[in-house]
C-alpha cells in the first residue's frame, strides 16, 4: 500500500502511540484487502457501547486511550449506548449497569465524538452526501448509507471505526471502490409491502438466502425511508448484506451493470412463512419499537394510535436524542405517556439488558431485532405489523 510521507511517520509512531496502534490496525486491514492507498473520511459512526456489548476489557481500552489523549479528526457519532442516558432509573435499568455505561460515554466524550447513540445517524445531524467516502460500523447504518444515500462505507468493525475517527482516513477497498458496488443477484418481488415489518420480513428472507451479496429488487412499487431502513436492516441482520439497490428508487440503481444475473423471487408464501419464522412467542411482556431507532414519522404515527387509548402493559419506541426532543415539542411524547407508552432514547432492545429487567417475551416489527432477540436478550418474540402489535397491548 502506498502511504504519504504523513501516513509514515504515524506508522513509525512520530504522533504517539495510540495514533500509531490505530493506523496499523488501517494498514493492516488494508494490506489484507489488497487497498492500494488510504482515503480521507467524511464522518465516521463508531459501535461497540453498550456495556452489555464490551464489558470490563472494552470499557478499559477506551478509557485507556482517553486518558492518554486520543482525539477524532472528523465528525464522529456513537451507536446506541445500554440504557437511557438521562431517564435510566425511570425506566428500571439496573444501577450498576448505569455505572459502568456512563463511564463509557465520559471516555468517547474525551475523545471528542459526538455521545449521540442512535443507529440512525442521518436522522439526527450525520448525513453523508452522495459518494462521500465515510467509516460507519452499525450494520443497518452502514447498508442504509451505501443503498439509500449513495454514500460509501465498508461495514468497519468498532475498533477499525475508532481508528479511523482518531487518524482521519480509512483504506480505500471494498465498497469505497465502484466495482465493487455492482449487483450480484436480482430479487424480484412479487408481493405487495404495506408495513414497515413487511419490509423487515423481506429483509430477512432474502439475507438468508443471499448471505453477503449485493442484491437488486425489482417490483417494489414504493418505499418511503424508514422501509428501506426496515429493508436494509434485517438483510444486514440475517445475512451480511452491506448494499442494496432498488430499480427506481436507490440512487445508484440505474447506474449499475443487471445484466446476466442470476435471479430469485419471494411472494406471499415466503412473506407469510417469515411472520411464522420469527414469531417463537404468544402474548409479550412488552412491545418496542424502534429498531433501527425510529424516525419523527414513525413516533407520530405510533402517537396516533394511541392517542386517547390505554395500554395494558408497556410499550417502548426507541430513537435517538435529538429526535425525542422534536417529538416532546411536536406532542407526540405527552400523547404516547398518557397512554402508557415511553419513548426511550440512546439505546435499543437488543443492545439493552431487557432480559435482566423482568420481560422474557418482546413484541417488534423489526427484523433485525426479531432476529437477534432470541441470542442476545433470551428472549421469546412476537414479529408483527404495528397495527397487530398496539391493538394486543391495548
Amino acid at each position: 500500500m502506498h502511504l504519504t510521507k504523513e501516513e509514515e511517520k504515524i506508522l513509525n509512531g512520530e504522533k504517539g502511540e495510540v495514533m500509531e496502534r490505530l493506523f496499523r490496525l488501517l494498514v493492516r486491514l488494508g494490506d489484507i484487502y489488497d487497498a492500494k492507498k488510504m482515503i480521507p473520511v467524511g464522518s465516521v459512526q463508531v459501535a461497540g457501547v453498550s456495556y452489555k456489548s464490551i464489558g470490563d476489557p472494552g470499557t478499559e481500552f477506551l478509557e485507556d486511550i482517553a486518558f492518554k489523549g486520543a482525539r477524532v479528526k472528523v465528525l464522529t457519532y456513537l451507536n446506541p449506548a445500554g440504557m437511557d442516558l438521562e431517564d435510566w432509573k425511570k425506566y428500571g435499568f439496573p444501577a450498576d449497569f448505569a455505572k459502568n455505561q456512563l463511564r463509557i460515554m465520559d471516555a468517547f466524550k474525551k475523545m471528542g465524538i459526538v455521545v449521540t447513540s442512535t443507529c440512525t445517524p442521518y436522522l439526527a445531524g450525520n448525513l453523508p452526501r452522495f459518494r462521500e467516502h465515510i467509516a460507519w460500523s452499525e450494520s443497518s447504518a452502514v447498508s442504509f448509507s451505501n443503498s439509500v444515500i449513495g454514500a460509501r462505507t465498508n461495514r468497519e468493525g468498532g475498533p477499525s471505526a475508532l481508528a479511523a475517527a482518531i487518524c482521519g482516513v480509512t483504506a480505500n477497498y471494498g465498497l469505497h471502490l465502484w466495482e465493487r458496488r455492482q449487483p450480484t443477484i436480482k430479487v424480484n418481488v412479487k408481493v405487495d409491502l404495506n408495513f414497515n415489518s413487511d419490509f423487515g420480513a423481506l429483509g430477512w428472507y432474502i439475507g438468508k438466502q443471499v448471505k453477503n451479496k449485493i442484491p437488486y429488487f425489482t417490483g417494489i412499487k414504493n418505499a418511503n425511508t424508514d422501509q428501506l431502513k426496515a429493508l436494509g436492516a434485517a438483510m444486514a441482520a440475517s445475512g451480511a448484506v452491506a448494499l442494496y439497490h432498488v430499480e427506481d428508487i436507490t440512487p445508484e440503481a440505474d447506474l449499475v451493470n443487471t445484466k446476466g444475473l442470476e435471479s430469485i423471487s419471494i411472494g406471499k408464501s415466503e412473506i407469510k412463512e417469515t411472520y411464522n419464522l420469527l414469531s417463537t412467542g404468544k402474548t409479550p411482556d412488552i412491545v418496542i419499537f424502534g429498531c433501527p431507532h425510529a424516525s419523527l414519522r414513525e413516533i407520530s404515527t405510533l402517537a396516533d394510535k394511541l392517542d386517547g387509548k390505554k395500554l395494558k402493559r408497556p410499550v417502548w419506541i426507541c430513537t435517538s436524542r435529538m429526535v425525542k426532543e422534536a417529538a416532546e415539542r411536536m406532542g407526540f411524547n405527552e400523547i404516547i405517556t398518557k397512554a402508557g407508552g415511553s419513548i426511550i432514547a440512546d439505546t435499543c432492545m437488543v443492545v439493552s439488558p431487557i432480559e435482566n429487567m423482568g420481560y422474557k417475551t418482546t413484541g417488534v416489527n423489526s427484523g433485525k431485532a426479531a432476529n437477534y432477540l432470541p441470542g442476545f436478550c433470551k428472549q421469546e418474540v412476537c414479529f408483527a405489523n404495528i397495527d397487530d402489535l398496539v391493538e394486543g397491548q391495548l
